[in-house]
């Protein structure tokens, strides 16, 4: 009977036919930033050879989403959720394109890349808030976890794809002409392409409910997402853990450092090495789309994260691609578990008038914990170096979870994903 119903309920998931559409943004959007992150970062690499440069990048992309947070949830709150969501892809296509052009003609620099990155940090500032109200809205809230699960591990597909395919480019590019540039170039115009199709998906979404008019964005009105999740303790718990989690575990920006001078490998390896947390996500993320976590929901979160800080511990000491490939690979799969069940308890907890404001602010949870990140990640490589900076995440991941069960009972305690 069990097995039954879990057919009937994919079944039901995949009729939706918004909900498809929704995901063919999300992939084929993904699929494009995560390009377009891989030729940012072996680009500036090549440029300065500098890891606190690479950290500025995320630092670049980070601050823009902070200093929007408030007034993009409001406005996802009260206009068309598409459009918004179409606006912050069309801003990232402009982007590409001048990225693009710039490298073929020789004058990108350091300083346009940072100025290119707070325009990326901008439109997600609209994006990702934009994609998670949505969600719910296309879909049977019973098949809300579900629906997450497979959002996220489709995305992550695109996360495989996206920078395997990134860094193939580069290198292609780059062996044609001899230009690292020009590799650059044919990275971003592929991102373009993807963008494009990532809108015409947006646009044919029918939005099933309504933004409810509101009053002008006053300061009680702007504030209502943070003092939602600051009254929610488990979910307040859940963010905050991603985001630290994340804060201090994440080595994205140091992709770069490890392929070339660590474990002496060119652009080909970086995209290899960028993909294996998706791919591991991609998987956990199936098996959960099919049998979601249906008990002991917090403990499973807070589990998972700590097989997160013990993955990036090993990573630290990886000195082969083949190594390094397998941490990152685990690490994808045990964010994945946290991710889907940090998601599905704030859009269960969250009422569908306020899901823009609740998920602007979780936008720059993700945000910091994925840009702010980086840029921690390049400060402390530019004084450790880039094994000690690793190390030192990995290990205060660690001490983030232990600290965690202490501060959120309730969250530790959680049984169920439904309130």
């Amino acid at each position: 009977m069990q097995e039954n119903a879990t057919v009937t309920d994919t079944s039901r998931l995949f009729a939706q036919h918004d909900y498809l559409r929704l995901l063919g943004t999300r992939v084929s959007g993904g699929a494009a930033n995560q390009m377009l992150m891989v030729a940012l970062g072996w680009q500036m690499y090549e440029l300065t050879r500098s890891a606190w440069d690479l950290g500025l990048v995320g630092l670049a992309q980070f601050l823009p989403a902070l200093l929007l947070t408030l007034p993009a949830g409001h406005l996802v709150d009260r206009k068309d959720r598409r459009l918004l969501l179409c606006t912050s892809l069309s801003l990232q296509c402009a982007v590409s394109l001048c990225l693009s052009l710039g490298s073929l003609q020789g004058w990108v620099g350091p300083n346009l890349i940072f100025v290119m990155s707070v325009l990326l940090g901008s439109a997600r500032a609209l994006q990702m808030p934009s994609q998670q109200a949505l969600l719910p809205s296309l879909v049977p809230s019973s098949l809300l976890a579900r629906a997450i699960a497979a959002a996220s591990s489709t995305m992550q597909a695109a996360i495989v794809a996206g920078p395997a395919l990134g860094g193939l480019l580069y290198a292609m590019g780059a062996g044609v002409t001899g230009s690292v540039h020009d590799g650059a170039a044919l990275v971003y115009a592929f991102s373009m392409a993807l963008l494009v199709v990532a809108m015409s998906f947006a646009l044919s979404i029918r939005q099933r409910t309504r933004p409810t008019r509101r009053a002008a964005a006053g300061l009680a009105e702007l504030t209502a997402g943070i003092r939602f999740i600051w009254q929610r303790p488990v979910v307040l718990g859940a963010m905050s853990l991603d985001l630290f989690a994340v804060l201090l575990g994440g080595a994205t920006a140091l992709l770069p450092i490890y392929a070339k001078d660590i474990l002496h490998a060119g652009p080909e390896a970086l995209g290899l090495l960028r993909s294996a947390p998706a791919l591991g996500a991609v998987v956990v993320g199936l098996v959960l789309a099919r049998t979601p976590v249906n008990r002991r929901v917090g403990q499973w979160m807070l589990g998972a994260v700590a097989v997160y800080g013990l993955s990036m511990v090993g990573f630290a000491f990886s000195t082969t691609v083949a190594a390094a490939f397998i941490a990152l690979l685990v690490s994808g799969a045990s964010d994945m578990v946290s991710v889907v069940i940090r998601q599905s308890l704030v859009q269960l907890e969250t009422p569908d008038e306020m899901r823009g404001r609740v998920g602007s602010v979780n936008s720059v949870f993700i945000g910091a914990s994925n840009q702010l990140g980086e840029f921690e990640s390049g400060v402390t490589a530019a004084w450790l170096g880039p094994v000690g900076s690793v190390l030192l995440g990995g290990v205060g991941t660690l001490m983030v979870v232990a600290l965690w069960w202490r501060l959120f009972p309730a969250l530790a305690r959680r049984n169920t994903l439904h309130p």
